[in-house]
């Protein structure tokens, strides 16, 4: 686990995202393309605008997963991650060659096995994630399935999850927060070349220590990523509040 502290969430993105864009580059630089998985949310504001920003990448040679996506919810609802992508991120790289979006309006199994297949096919090469205030990794909530082979699962939102995206803004009250989500399963997520993992605000700490400190366990879904051979953590000094004094 490589640890990056920042003071301010602008700053902690704007790393992440030149972590991440040289990566990708240097991708399509050794094998002509680059594969490249997507979260979402207010975690990640910084870091994509940093990745749109970056004329040097080949967005023609790269493809895009993503990590998660509510079952039941528009594309057109402010929440869906479909649309946060497209607008955020899509829309400003025209010359992207795939984008393979979870669509959590059709049948959730047989969409999981769709992008399964595509994924084993388009081996990862970064992974833009982040880490939720109960420690989930995507949307593998408490206690996360470690052993499951499959790279898109179907998983039951928990409260404190349901809680974190309505108290972000995403939704008008907690009970339109959906029940269940499409999420990539824990193990393809570690399949990846590289990880980068960005982690502002203080809501977040206690998570970021557990996560940290404790041993990797499925009680603390982010722990396993203690255990990645190239995990890059972007901290601000908000989210890194609780951290014992070794990790600053």
């Amino acid at each position: 686990m490589n640890l990056h502290l920042f003071n301010t969430p602008k700053e902690l993105g704007q790393a992440a995202g030149k972590m991440g864009a040289s990566l990708i580059k240097k991708a399509i630089n050794e094998k002509g393309f680059a594969n490249i998985i997507l979260a979402t949310g207010t975690s990640q504001f910084e870091t994509i605008q940093y990745l749109i920003s970056d004329d040097e990448i080949k967005w023609e040679n790269v493809q895009m997963f993503h990590l998660d996506e509510y079952i039941g919810l528009s594309d057109q609802h402010k929440a869906s991650f479909r649309n946060y992508l497209k607008g955020r991120f899509i829309q400003w790289v025209p010359k992207l060659k795939k984008a393979y979006l979870i669509d959590g309006e059709v049948d959730a199994t047989l969409e999981c096995k769709r992008l399964g297949g595509l994924i084993l096919e388009n081996p990862i090469d970064v992974a833009f994630v982040g880490i939720g205030e109960n420690g989930h990794l995507a949307f593998n909530d408490p206690p996360a399935d470690f052993d499951t082979e499959n790279p898109y699962i179907v998983v039951a939102l928990d409260q404190a999850c349901r809680a974190q995206q309505w108290g972000e803004g995403w939704f008008e009250t907690l009970e339109e927060v959906p029940q269940y989500a499409i999420s990539m399963s824990i193990r393809q997520i570690m399949k990846s070349n590289h990880i980068i993992c960005s982690v502002p605000d203080e809501r977040k700490a206690k998570a970021v220590r557990d996560c940290l400190t404790l041993n990797v366990s499925n009680l603390f879904p982010a722990s396993i990523l203690q255990n990645h051979a190239d995990c890059h953590l972007y901290l601000d000094t908000q989210a890194a509040l609780l951290l014992p004094s070794e990790y600053k």
